[in-house]
């Protein structure tokens, strides 16, 4: 049988080579131009993230949230490390801070501007996280950890979650703010505050998760 199957596989490469693929009837406005239209935004992935494909997105916020609460759980029954060995060498601490600040303003930078160019909230929290954590690597883990309680960080996240939620179920039954002018800060409606929220969202979990896996794992 091992001859039939090589025959079909050279009939494909022989298909795939000299036989053209059918140009698709496409509508003279293109899909992009029509997400364009539609969402009030140049950057299409925001729009189909926060608008065509909300209901996948809700799911994925709730999906990330669920992950830091596993990792607090699983975590939450071993000893924490009693000594954490940290980068203390000078060229180390100023690489990773200048690193941090860099990320922290791409940060700001994609949350604010994500949904009229390339990134978004996600993007945008990840950015916060690696900032977080190139000062976690540097810093002391309990003043670390005590600024995360000092400023209520657990407490922003749950909140950023919850409201993420309420607006795409307002988003879901239809009804929307002003999309504003094409490639201004304020266009978009709902999507960028959505980008925002996903944003603080992501550098919030992305912080608790840094601080438990140091807390009981260390860092080297």
């Amino acid at each position: 049988m091992n001859w039939v199957y090589l025959i079909a596989v050279i009939a494909l490469f022989l298909k795939i080579l000299f036989i053209p693929h059918p140009e698709a009837n496409m509508p003279a406005l293109s899909i992009v131009e029509a997400i364009i239209e539609d969402s009030g935004i140049p950057n299409t992935v925001s729009a189909i993230i926060f608008r065509n494909r909300l209901y996948d997105t809700i799911f994925e916020v709730v999906v990330f949230s669920i992950a830091i609460l596993g990792a607090s759980f699983l975590l939450a029954n071993e000893k924490p490390v009693t000594k954490i060995h940290q980068f203390t060498d000078q060229p180390s601490v100023i690489l990773a801070r200048l690193g941090a600040t860099i990320a922290a303003l791409v940060s700001i930078e994609l949350g604010l501007r994500g949904h009229l160019s390339p990134g978004g909230g996600f993007a945008a929290g990840v950015a916060g996280g690696t900032a977080i954590s190139l000062v976690a690597i540097t810093s002391n883990s309990e003043w670390m950890y005590t600024i995360y309680k000092r400023y209520h960080a657990a407490i922003w996240e749950k909140i950023s979650v919850l409201v993420f939620l309420v607006l795409s179920a307002i988003t879901l039954m239809g009804l929307e703010l002003p999309q504003g002018e094409l490639g201004a800060l304020n266009s978009g409606g709902i999507i960028p505050i959505l980008n925002l929220i996903v944003a603080v969202k992501v550098a919030l979990g992305s912080w608790a998760v840094v601080l438990i896996f140091i807390r009981y794992r260390g860092l080297l």
